[in-house]
Formats: C-alpha cells, sequence, structure tokens
C-alpha cells in the first residue's frame, strides 16, 4: 500500500507508522477502572469500508497524517496533516 504524504508525496507503507483509527484515540483518564482500561486496549472497532487513521511518517519528514482509505478495497483516496485539537 502506498500513502500520500501531504509534505513528501506518495511514499510505500512501510515508512509509516499506523497508530489507529481517528476515532479510537481518546484514551480513558489515568484513573479510569479497569474495564475503561481493558474496552480501549482491546475492544476496538473494525470497520468494513471508509475510515480515518493516525499514521506517522516516521522514516520519512516525521509528520502526522490523517489517512482516509477503504478497508475493504485498499484503495487510498488521500491524506492530510493531522491537527492537534483544543
Amino acid at each position: 500500500m502506498r500513502l500520500p504524504c501531504p509534505i513528501c508525496g506518495e511514499r510505500d507503507r512501510r515508512e509509516f507508522y499506523y497508530q489507529g483509527h481517528v476515532g479510537m484515540l481518546d484514551r480513558p483518564a489515568r484513573d479510569a477502572d479497569a474495564q475503561a482500561w481493558n474496552d480501549y486496549l482491546h475492544f476496538r472497532e473494525n470497520p468494513a469500508g471508509e475510515t480515518r487513521d493516525l499514521w506517522h511518517h516516521e522514516a520519512g519528514c516525521g509528520a502526522w497524517i490523517v489517512v482516509t482509505r477503504n478497508t475493504v478495497t485498499h484503495e487510498v483516496s488521500g491524506a492530510v496533516l493531522a491537527e492537534k485539537s483544543t
């Protein structure tokens, strides 16, 4: 699979580190109970179809990008730089 880095252009997936589905990045609070942490670590959505995932261009420019891709067809339809939400 090739990913379109907004800074470097299209690159092989092996240059990137997969962080996870964008909607699943909210970690439980430090004092959350064991069930909340268990759910966070082990029960993740596995959608069929379009998804938005966070990737780190580890072997390239170091940018964090949000990639829109289809998990059924493996088609990558775009990528944008990730923004920190406040």
